[in-house]
Order: C-alpha cells, then sequence, then structure tokens
C-alpha cells in the first residue's frame, strides 16, 4: 500500500499545469471562425460564457473527483452512475470519438494549404495519409507519442502568446459598440457557446485523469478543475477578441485564423504560427485523440460489447484488432466529404447526452454516499447542489439541442442514426448475454471499494 502513497506526489500547481496544457488545443484553431459566423464580435462572450458552460455540462466530472479518489477518471466516474444499457451506449460513443481525428486531419491539411497552396485539391487524400501515419505512430507506444507532443504543445503555447501579444494592439477601436457585436442577438450567442463547445471543454478531463498519483485529489482537483476553467477563459477570450477585431467580420467569419494571422505578423513569423502554432495544436489533440481511446476501447471489446476477435493484441499488447474499427471510423467522415462543423455535432451530441444523464445521476450519489458528500470541498445544502446538478444537465441538453438543430437534414438523420444503431447494440448484447449484467454490477461495487480503500491510505 506504501507504493500508492509514493506515487501520489502531484500537488495543485501540477494539477493546473497538466490541465492547461491539455485544454489548450485545436478547438480555438479549428472553430473560432464558425463561431464569429453565428454571433460576430461577440464571439468573446460565447467563448468565455462556453467555458463555464462547458464546466457546468462536465460538471460531474468536478463533483465526483470532490467525493471519491478515482484510479481509473472518468471512466470509473462514469461506471458508477450507468445502469447496464447506458454504460453499453458509452461504450460505443468512443468510437464515434474517432469522428474527430477526422475534423483533425482536415484541419491540419486546410492549414498546411494557406503555406503550401499546390496540396489543397488532394486535401482529401493527404488527410488520410495523415491520420494513418498518426496510427502507425502509436505502435511505437505511449513513450514515444508523450515527447513529440510535449514539444509541440511548448511551440503551440508560444504561438498562442504571440498571437495575443502582437494582436491586441491591432484590434480596431469600438470592438463593443459595433453594430457587429451580438449578430443575431441571444440566440447567436448561444449558438457561438455550442460551436466553441469543443474548444472548451477540455478543462476537466485532464485533472480528473490523475486523480489517482494527486495529493489530496478530493480538493485539489475540484480546485485544479476551476482554475484551468478560469485561465483558459481568459487566454481563449483574449484569441477571441484579437480574431473578431483586426479585420471586418465579414472577412473572417467562417475562416480559419490564418486570415487575422496574415495580418498581424510578420511573413516569417505568420509561416510560424501557421505551421509550428495551428498544425501543431491539431497534432497534438490528434495525437491525444489516438492515444487515449487505446485501453478504454480494448476494455469496450473485452466487455464483450464486441465480438471476442476484436480483444486481439499484438505480442506486445498493441490492440490492433479493436484499432482496426477506431481508425475506419477516423477516415469516413473524410470518405464522406463532412464538413468540420458537421463532424464537431456528431461527436459532441453523443457526449451531451451521456453528460446529461451523468449530471442528473450525481442527485442519486450524492443521497447514496452521505458521509463522501459531507466530507466533500463543495459540500453544500443539498438542494442548491441539486440544482446545480440539473442546471449542469440543462446546459448539456442545450448544446447538444444548437448543435443538432445547426445540422443538415441529411447529418441529421446520420446522426439518429448512428444513435439508434450503438442503443440496439447495447441493447442486443446485454439480451444476448454477451455481457454480463452481474459483472457490470461487480465492477461499479470493486470501483467504489477502490475509491474508499484509497481514501483510508491518504
Amino acid at each position: 500500500m506504501e507504493t500508492t502513497k509514493e506515487k501520489r506526489n502531484l500537488n495543485l500547481f501540477n494539477i493546473f499545469s497538466l490541465g492547461f496544457g491539455g485544454a489548450v488545443g485545436s478547438g480555438i484553431f479549428v472553430l473560432t471562425g464558425l463561431g464569429i459566423a453565428a454571433t460576430g464580435k461577440s464571439i468573446l462572450v460565447s467563448i468565455m460564457a462556453g467555458c463555464i458552460f462547458m464546466l457546468l455540462a462536465y460538471f460531474y466530472n468536478v463533483l465526483l473527483s470532490s467525493m471519491f479518489m478515482f484510479e481509473g477518471g472518468d471512466y470509473s466516474q462514469k461506471a458508477l452512475v450507468f445502469n447496464p444499457f447506458f454504460t453499453g451506449v458509452n461504450g460505443y460513443i468512443t468510437f464515434i470519438n474517432g469522428f474527430s481525428v477526422a475534423m483533425y486531419g482536415l484541419a491540419m491539411v486546410n492549414y498546411a494549404g494557406i503555406v503550401l497552396p499546390q496540396i489543397i485539391p488532394y486535401t482529401k487524400l493527404i488527410a488520410i495519409i495523415i491520420i494513418t501515419l498518426f496510427f502507425a505512430a502509436t505502435i511505437r507506444g505511449s513513450k514515444f507519442i508523450s515527447t513529440i507532443n510535449n514539444i509541440m504543445t511548448v511551440v503551440l503555447i508560444a504561438a498562442i502568446v504571440f498571437y495575443i501579444v502582437f494582436g491586441i494592439p491591432k484590434v480596431k477601436p469600438g470592438y463593443f459598440s459595433d453594430p457587429n457585436f451580438f449578430t443575431d442577438g441571444f440566440k447567436g450567442v448561444i449558438a457561438g457557446i455550442a460551436i466553441m463547445g469543443w474548444a472548451c471543454q477540455g478543462t476537466t478531463m485532464g485533472p480528473v485523469s490523475v486523480s489517482a498519483v494527486t495529493m489530496k485529489p478530493k480538493k485539489n482537483i475540484p480546485y485544479g478543475i476551476f482554475l484551468v476553467t478560469i485561465a483558459i477563459a481568459i487566454v481563449y477570450g483574449l484569441m477571441g477578441y484579437v480574431s473578431a477585431g483586426v479585420l471586418p467580420i465579414s472577412e473572417v467569419a467562417g475562416q480559419n485564423l490564418s486570415l487575422v494571422a496574415a495580418e498581424i505578423f510578420p511573413r516569417s513569423i505568420f509561416i510560424l504560427f501557421i505551421m509550428g502554432g495551428a498544425v501543431f495544436a491539431i497534432a497534438t489533440s490528434m495525437i491525444t485523440g489516438i492515444i487515449m481511446v487505446r485501453y478504454p476501447i480494448l476494455k469496450v471489446a473485452q466487455a464483450g460489447w464486441l465480438p471476442k476477435f476484436f480483444t486481439k493484441t499484438t505480442k506486445t499488447g498493441y490492440p490492433w484488432a479493436v484499432y482496426g474499427i477506431y481508425y475506419i471510423l477516423s477516415i469516413l467522415p473524410v470518405l464522406l466529404g463532412l464538413k468540420l462543423d458537421a463532424i464537431v455535432s456528431l461527436v459532441m451530441i453523443p457526449a451531451m447526452l451521456t453528460n446529461l444523464y451523468t449530471n442528473i445521476k450525481c442527485i442519486k450519489v450524492i443521497r447514496d454516499y452521505p458521509e463522501q458528500w459531507k466530507k466533500s470541498v463543495l459540500h453544500m445544502p443539498r438542494i442548491i447542489m441539486d440544482i446545480i446538478c440539473i442546471l449542469s444537465a440543462l446546459c448539456a441538453a442545450i448544446v447538444c439541442y444548437n448543435l443538432f438543430m445547426m445540422l443538415s437534414t441529411k447529418e441529421k438523420l446520420f446522426m439518429i442514426g448512428i444513435m439508434v444503431i450503438i442503443s440496439i447494440l447495447s441493447i442486443y448484447n446485454l439480451k444476448a448475454g454477451n455481457v454480463k449484467i452481474e459483472e457490470l454490477e461487480a465492477n461499479k461495487r470493486q470501483i467504489i471499494e477502490d475509491a474508499l480503500l484509497a481514501e483510508t491510505e491518504e
């Protein structure tokens, strides 16, 4: 048991650093222009409000981290509250996240095409080649990927700092009094929040994933999440301010950040920003998106939600069979010619549906575990926490609804079809006995026992 204590060596500053580095990613580079198209110069409001909105949409991460010391992070949290049906649905949704890899591949080509315009006619082919190479890189293992990722993250953060420092002095006067502020009113701001949700949603994920090695995790994880949210809101808000304030809205709406970057940077720094900032931001998100699902998708297969064939691995443990499904889903949106905003919606909508369910279920958790709730740093009158959980579920629902309504009819049917298929698969595998309900319940009990045991050992 002593080894567990020795491993708990991350303090609040470490949590903030990891969380901030993990939250800064491709979304701000890929989606800001789409957000500006929805709400104009009030993209600043949509981004900063979006960080709070997404914190609430993922509030279960904060609440459950303040009550339990989960070794398995988000996976264990959801296992605690999901019934067997939703456990299966959530497992299949993990694969749908592969659509985001397609978005990264397309976005990388779009940005690189600004410097190398000759590649644009071959966008689909090059995007698929990039995705394939990144999947191949995962065979080398997590350490190899982590080294590359760390280097690119440092360059990425430097690029963001340059964008803000060079950009703010060039923002045109009258930003907040401009007629393009609050384009389409409150509806536009909400649409902007929904669109920017992908960029703002990473504030809870990093801290929760390292709870097993954090000192006083029930205090430092929630505090770390709040600090990361504030920092991301400020940094992303400033980027939105620059993106919507340097050039006319008509020029930047729906476009990526390259137009503004070309205006504020000398040519040499502009090229560095595009290749080292935007492309690296998207590359780090793609690497993370591929490597982080390695064990979750294998667990889905091992639990019986997929045929036994997909549990096969190499001698070194590489889950090649189940990664094959994830790879196919990663290139499918490219082959179908889906737009970036549609791909984001197809990934975000299922995630928000499960968040809605999980936030509501937290009301029952604080009743089932009164001692853990009493010790939580968030402890307050239960009725107030119930209201917060309901508001959090509502935030997830609002994002989900707005993203769905922005899809075309064809895309809506595609999204509905996906949800119907994974629901049928979940029901079928439970009815067929491929997944044992007793084992799911036993796993839930084990997660709680481990969490409570970890608490006594702190």
